[in-house]
């Protein structure tokens, strides 16, 4: 590859990293850094299939679409569930960011997506197809908890464990990674969207008030918590639609009705820690004793949860810097290194 003309041309500057992720995805574009942040969200005309929006524009749509057109999302607990939805997202992210769409199959990048380290063979031949179709001379796929270590600054490439744990839109990444690879790991299809859902569904239960997702992650954001330490007395008020009358109105949230409906999930999240743990050499476990956790992703941001995982754990925590950027700035690093990182790779076509 490196001996071709498309090898060492002006295509190679285009290289990207991306966090395809179930909530947002990210480009990394080599040279540049991140350049683009949009929701994982298309907008479709029912009638004729044709892509009407991509990304922020298709979002301000979800749950206000007349009935010939459907805004979805094309990715499901990190991994593709609509094909056609990915490939067309992919496309248009990919040339947006490049700003190259002019010109974009002159110059085909070499693409570097991250994937749940649970992904299966079908669904990560799935991810190769749609990456590849959209405009990818090569795809490179890294698994997420080792792009996420890679964005943190952990010394992954060194002989000594560091711990991970990215909470994303779809799933959550646990994973104690040393010397290029991953030595535990753990793949829980629990994280923000569930949240989201289980906020939805608590305030149908105690409100009678029936909410959109948008409307949940408000929620999730402003007053949702890990622990009741960190909840506190606040409240919310919110917009929504009688779930008996079918008509608009309000009602006030608090801080421990949402604590009430996350307890589930996040327990779920802390018991994956808990097994990968469990699941580690004991030499690596010495080091993340001393090292520590690092958060990354979404979820991270909920209040208190850095404490409720310490707490449970006995090991010290603490957020990453930039934790929602972690991920793709970890892919971009493989992009910008791409020789010295390709060990980290799980797979190459």
């Amino acid at each position: 590859m490196t001996g071709s003309r498309q090898g060492r041309g002006a295509g190679r500057g285009q290289d990207i990293g991306i966090d395809l992720g179930t909530a947002n995805t990210l480009v990394y574009v080599r040279g540049k850094g991140i350049v683009l942040n949009e929701p994982s969200v298309i907008a479709v005309d029912r009638r004729t299939g044709e892509v009407l929006s991509v990304g922020a524009e298709a979002k301000r749509t979800l749950g206000r679409t007349p009935e010939d057109v459907v805004a979805s999302r094309p990715l499901q607990d990190g991994v593709i569930a609509d094909f056609e939805g990915t490939r067309h997202l992919l496309r248009h992210l990919m040339a947006k960011a490049t700003g190259a769409t002019g010109r974009w199959f002159r110059a085909k990048p070499r693409v570097v997506v991250c994937v749940p380290s649970g992904i299966t063979g079908v669904e990560r031949r799935a991810v190769i197809e749609a990456v590849s179709s959209a405009g990818a001379r090569s795809v490179h796929l890294i698994k997420e908890p080792m792009a996420a270590a890679i964005g943190a600054g952990l010394p992954v490439q060194e002989p000594t464990g560091s711990m991970v744990v990215d909470i994303g839109g779809g799933t959550t990444e646990v994973a104690v990674v040393s010397m290029g690879g991953m030595v535990a790991a753990g793949s829980l299809r629990v994280a923000g969207d569930r949240l989201d859902e289980v906020i939805a569904k608590q305030v149908k239960k105690d409100h009678g008030l029936l909410i959109g997702e948008r409307t949940a992650e408000e929620i999730k954001l402003a007053i949702g918590a890990a622990e009741s330490e960190a909840a506190g007395a606040v409240e919310m008020e919110v917009r929504g639609r009688d779930a008996v009358l079918g008509l608009p109105r309000t009602a006030v949230v608090t801080a421990a009705q949402v604590l009430a409906a996350v307890e589930e999930p996040v327990g779920e999240i802390v018991a994956e820690v808990k097994r990968t743990l469990d699941r580690c050499p004991p030499e690596l476990a010495g080091d993340v004793m001393g090292q520590g956790i690092v958060l990354t992703g979404g979820g991270a941001l909920l209040r208190g949860l850095d404490r409720r995982i310490a707490r449970e754990t006995g090991l010290p925590v603490r957020v990453a810097e930039s934790p929602l950027d972690c991920v793709v700035v970890g892919s971009g690093k493989c992009v910008e290194e791409i020789e010295e990182l390709r060990r980290t790779f799980s797979v190459s076509a």
